[in-house]
Protein backbone atom coordinates (compact mmCIF):
# COMPACT_ATOMS: atom_id res chain seq x y z
CA UNK A 1 0.00 0.00 0.00
CA UNK A 2 1.44 3.24 -0.73
CA UNK A 3 2.43 5.85 1.94
CA UNK A 4 -0.32 8.72 2.43
CA UNK A 5 1.03 11.98 2.08
CA UNK A 6 0.02 14.94 3.80
CA UNK A 7 0.47 17.89 1.61
CA UNK A 8 1.21 21.30 2.83
CA UNK A 9 0.85 24.56 0.96
CA UNK A 10 3.97 26.37 1.09
CA UNK A 11 3.46 30.18 2.82
CA UNK A 12 5.37 31.65 -0.13
CA UNK A 13 2.41 30.37 -2.52
CA UNK A 14 -0.58 32.40 -4.31
CA UNK A 15 1.14 34.16 -6.81
CA UNK A 16 -1.16 36.49 -9.65
CA UNK A 17 -2.05 33.22 -11.52
CA UNK A 18 -2.47 31.38 -8.58
CA UNK A 19 0.29 29.30 -8.51
CA UNK A 20 0.87 27.20 -5.13
CA UNK A 21 3.94 24.90 -4.44
CA UNK A 22 2.41 22.25 -1.58
CA UNK A 23 5.16 19.78 0.46
CA UNK A 24 4.79 16.71 2.25
CA UNK A 25 7.18 14.66 4.61
CA UNK A 26 7.65 11.21 4.29
CA UNK A 27 8.16 8.26 6.91
CA UNK A 28 12.27 7.68 5.36
CA UNK A 29 12.62 11.34 6.05
CA UNK A 30 12.50 12.78 2.46
CA UNK A 31 10.34 15.12 1.31
CA UNK A 32 7.77 15.76 -1.31
CA UNK A 33 7.15 18.49 -3.63
CA UNK A 34 4.30 19.20 -6.32
CA UNK A 35 2.69 22.39 -8.31
CA UNK A 36 -1.01 22.99 -8.18
CA UNK A 37 -0.74 23.34 -12.02
CA UNK A 38 1.00 20.09 -12.55
CA UNK A 39 0.21 17.69 -9.28
CA UNK A 40 1.01 13.96 -11.28
CA UNK A 41 4.36 15.37 -11.14
CA UNK A 42 6.04 14.51 -7.68
CA UNK A 43 9.69 15.24 -6.75
CA UNK A 44 12.09 13.92 -3.54
CA UNK A 45 14.68 15.68 -2.04
CA UNK A 46 16.08 15.39 1.47
CA UNK A 47 15.54 18.16 4.11
CA UNK A 48 19.12 19.44 3.51
CA UNK A 49 18.47 19.77 -0.64
CA UNK A 50 15.42 21.68 0.20
CA UNK A 51 17.58 24.02 2.45
CA UNK A 52 20.23 24.70 -0.12
CA UNK A 53 17.41 25.15 -2.98
CA UNK A 54 15.94 27.77 -0.47
CA UNK A 55 19.39 29.56 0.19
CA UNK A 56 20.25 29.65 -3.63
CA UNK A 57 16.21 31.28 -4.50
CA UNK A 58 16.59 33.61 -1.27
CA UNK A 59 19.92 34.96 -2.87
CA UNK A 60 18.68 35.79 -6.05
Amino acid sequence: MPEQLTWQKSSFSGGPQGECLYLAPTCDGTIRLRESDTPDIILATTREGLAGLLHHLKGR
